[in-house]
């Protein structure tokens, strides 16, 4: 059965929304498959014993159909509520390497955070509509993950 807007012509249309936050949290860029030195080698001072920390800044984006009742691709309080538990609560003020297990045996690069963040909230959103992760782990550093 069609809708009324399909019923005149009216065209799905498609939208994307971005909801960004803000968390601090600490890491030391570190594979324990390799030596020390090959570490330092890789990770140079980003491989501190004493880790280094960050103000990062994340962008959740979605992608949907715009709900021509609503008038939204889904409801930004939600978002705002999936971020808290996907994101802030187990990432802010944290040791990513000691306080997260993810982290325990996976290097806590921003490209790996950004796909611990991507596996959360696919579990958290409604199917399909999760499109993006962007992190800023610096003004002048930042990764894109779109769950490829």
């Amino acid at each position: 059965m069609e809708s009324r807007h399909q019923q005149i012509g009216v065209k799905e249309r498609v939208g994307y929304i971005t909801r960004v936050e803000s968390f601090s949290a600490c890491h030391r860029l570190h594979n324990k498959s390799l030596s020390d030195e090959e570490n330092k080698k890789i990770f140079g001072k980003c491989n501190n014993p004493h880790g280094h920390g960050h103000n990062y800044k994340v962008e959740v984006t979605v992608r949907g159909k715009i709900d021509h009742v609503t008038g939204m691709v889904m409801n930004l309080t939600d978002l705002k509520r999936y971020i808290e538990e996907a994101v802030m609560i187990p990432l802010d003020h944290k040791n990513l390497d000691k306080e997260v297990p993810y982290f325990e045996n996976v290097v806590s690069t921003t490209e790996n955070l950004a796909v611990y963040i991507w596996d959360r909230l696919l579990k958290l959103l409604p199917p399909g509509l999760l499109y993006e992760i962007k992190i800023h782990e610096t003004d002048k550093n930042i990764v894109v993950y779109r769950g490829e």
